[in-house]
C-alpha cells in the first residue's frame, strides 16, 4: 500500500513541480500587467470611491497572477465583494472571509481577502479626511514618482510598486512610462 502510494504520487508531484517551474521561469509576471505584448487594462477616471476601491482590489489580486486570469473572474469578484461598496466590505467579518474562501469564482487567497477588507477600512479613513479618494490623490500631486508610489504602497496591504502603477495608470493619473516605473 505504501509503495503503491509513492509510485502513484511521485509522478504527479513531479508533473506539478515541473509545470510550476516552467510557468514561472518562462515569463516575467510583472511585464504581464502592462507590457506591449499583453492587453492593457482600460484607462478611465472612476466615477466614485467604490470604483477606485475596485481598481485597487484588482491590483492586489493581480499580483502573482496573470491579468487575464483575474479579468476572466472579475464579474465573480464584483458579486463576491458586494460591488466594492467600501462601507460594506470594511464591515466584513470572519463569516464573510469564510464565504469568500469558499467561493470558487474568485482567487481564494486568504491574505489578499483579509487585505482587501483592511484596504476598505483605510479607504474609509482617507475619504473621511479628504472628502474622496480622488481628493486624497490630489494631496500627492507634485510629489516625485518614487514618493507617490511609496506613500500609496505603504498605505494599503498587498499593494506593491507594480500595483500602484496599475492603479494610477488605469484611473487616468499621471505615471511615468512603463519602462521608467522603477526609476
Amino acid at each position: 500500500m505504501v509503495v503503491h502510494f509513492f509510485t502513484d504520487a511521485i509522478p504527479q508531484v513531479l508533473v506539478s513541480l515541473l509545470t510550476w517551474v516552467i510557468f514561472w521561469t518562462s515569463r516575467d509576471y510583472e511585464e504581464d500587467i502592462m507590457s506591449a505584448e499583453h492587453e492593457h487594462p482600460p484607462r478611465e477616471k472612476p466615477a466614485g470611491d467604490s470604483e477606485y476601491f475596485e481598481k485597487l482590489t484588482q491590483a492586489v489580486f493581480q499580483t502573482g497572477f496573470s491579468w487575464k486570469v483575474v479579468r476572466n473572474k472579475w464579474s465573480n469578484f464584483q458579486r463576491a465583494f458586494d460591488d466594492f461598496d467600501i462601507d460594506t466590505v470594511a464591515a466584513y467579518d470572519e463569516r464573510d472571509v469564510d464565504r469568500l474562501l469558499a467561493d470558487e469564482g474568485i482567487v481564494r487567497n486568504g491574505r489578499k481577502i483579509r487585505g482587501t477588507i483592511e484596504n476598505a477600512q483605510v479607504m474609509q479613513q482617507l475619504i473621511a479626511e479628504h472628502g474622496s479618494f480622488h481628493g486624497y490623490l490630489r494631496t500627492l500631486d507634485g510629489l516625485p514618482w518614487k514618493k507617490r508610489r511609496k506613500t500609496l504602497s505603504d498605505a494599503f496591504r498587498y499593494f506593491g510598486p507594480t500595483g500602484v502603477y496599475f492603479l494610477l495608470w488605469s484611473v487616468g493619473e499621471e505615471v511615468p512610462p512603463w519602462e521608467e516605473r522603477d526609476q
